[in-house]
């Protein structure tokens, strides 16, 4: 389903206004190459639409993943969401990290957060128009969630201190080649522009993720979580680690969400 050429992006949320705690990512393919942009940031109004001006630029994108709660009306959730419970059940978080509640403090930070981001996306226009089933809005804006994102691919994976998971994820999934497996399942025939390992920034590593994860949602290969307050896209099931595939069927018997792949 993906054209020849085309571009996505992925944006890691942050709202600190003195440490570059936001990330951001266009992914960009041809008949040949597959490339990045990346750049990290600080929370200041100014440094987003400096920075999304930047690395977006004047290109189509195809997706948008955005690491943060996000309702298709740009409403304020505050509630403990269907895709956060089951992404919290203790067969995935005694392995994994898991999303905290868009209720919680910090949760309704990240949602007031992502919003702003969203809105910017919105105004700013060439987002193509969302095909994929569990849309939230009818331009291809959606939720994703690294850590979630990286760890269900892990077969080895285990909790260790909350600021190192994703990176330790990220640096499993590239060591094995997971990472590259899952690009050029994507994209196949295509070789990486650049390395994966040199992607060192924590921020920007998390924008990474949120990008390839676009390309899921621009392919319509991937499996999602979640009910009307919002859908966290995950990984290709076939790239979802064995220990987890139960816990997959499970979410899809028992009624509470769609799964798609």
């Amino acid at each position: 389903m993906l054209p020849a050429s085309g571009s996505v992006l992925g944006v890691d949320v942050g709202w600190s206004l003195k440490a570059a705690s936001s990330g951001i990512c266009r992914l960009d393919w041809d008949e040949q190459t597959i490339s990045w942009t990346l750049a990290h940031f600080t929370g200041h109004p100014e440094a987003r639409a400096d920075n999304l001006a930047a690395v977006a630029g004047d290109r189509l994108l195809l997706a948008v993943g955005l690491d943060g709660p996000l309702r298709g009306d740009l409403a304020v959730i505050d509630r403990y969401r269907t895709a956060e419970r089951l992404l919290s059940q203790k067969a995935i978080a005694s392995r994994i990290s898991q999303p905290g509640s868009s209720r919680s403090p910090v949760g309704r930070l990240l949602n007031q957060h992502t919003n702003e981001f969203a809105a910017m996306l919105i105004e700013r226009g060439g987002l193509a128009t969302a095909r994929h089933p569990e849309a939230v809005h009818s331009l291809a804006l959606f939720e994703a969630f690294p850590t979630s994102f990286l760890g269900l691919m892990l077969e080895a994976a285990e909790k260790g201190i909350r600021q190192q998971r994703s990176d330790r994820y990220y640096t499993a999934l590239v060591a094995d080649g997971t990472l590259e497996r899952l690009l050029a399942h994507h994209l196949p025939g295509r070789r990486l522009a650049g390395a994966l390992a040199d992607v060192r920034n924590h921020d920007e590593r998390a924008a990474l993720v949120c990008a390839i994860s676009a390309l899921g949602v621009a392919a319509g290969d991937y499996v999602a979580v979640g009910d009307a307050d919002g859908w966290i896209i995950l990984p290709p099931r076939r790239f979802i680690a064995g220990w987890a595939q139960p816990l997959v069927d499970s979410w899809n018997q028992a009624g509470h969400d769609r799964l798609s792949w």
